[in-house]
């Protein structure tokens, strides 16, 4: 649970910290604003994303299911600023357990919704899917821009960063991961 009072007294501070005055007209609603945030895009903290699962296991599909181009907004928990990209999912089913493809979304906003690093985001989403579905593997791809390096330090707007993590045959199997891989760059 989120502590908005708290929220709103630590933005306060920090304006004053800053050299602005928090009572002047455009800034009075900032900490409540910024705690109301604060509380949504922290989300992920108090959600757990095994509700997100909806398995289907009467199909008799054995072959990759790959969603790509899944949107997700984070906060990186080095600067508390933002990164914002998508994610790619692929996984080979066992035993016909396939995920209904709109829960692969809501698992991704699960773990986004925390203070996070795009490296721990990765491989949380692949260990996940891997515990909860049994696949005979799990590819992960994630392509995000931070403003943490756009707005600040190197100021290199533009600079994605990419994070993989593969599980089962996709790590282990050259075949599947240079099928995925393919996939994921669609080539």
């Amino acid at each position: 649970m989120v502590d908005k009072k708290r929220i709103e007294a630590a933005v306060r501070e920090i304006l004053l910290a800053v050299g602005e005055n928090p009572d002047r007209e455009g800034l009075v609603e900032t900490p409540e604003r910024v705690a109301r945030m604060y509380e949504e895009i922290f989300s992920g903290l108090n959600d757990d994303p095994k509700r997100h699962l909806k398995v289907f296991t009467d199909t008799q599909h054995d072959e990759m299911v790959l969603v790509r181009d899944i949107p997700l907004y984070s906060v990186c928990e080095h600067h508390l600023l933002p990164f914002i990209g998508k994610a790619n999912i692929a996984y080979i089913p066992r035993g016909g357990n396939v995920l209904g493809l709109s829960k692969l979304a809501r698992i991704v906003d699960s773990f986004a919704r925390r203070p996070q690093l795009q490296e721990r985001l990765t491989s949380q989403i692949a260990n996940f899917l891997m515990d909860e579905l049994d696949p005979y593997g799990v590819a992960v791809v994630i392509n995000a821009e931070h403003l943490c390096m756009t707005m600040r330090g190197a100021r290199a707007a533009g600079a994605s960063t990419q994070t993989s993590a593969l599980r089962g045959l996709m790590r282990s199997d050259a075949r599947a991961r240079a099928e995925v891989m393919a996939l994921l760059s669609g080539k």
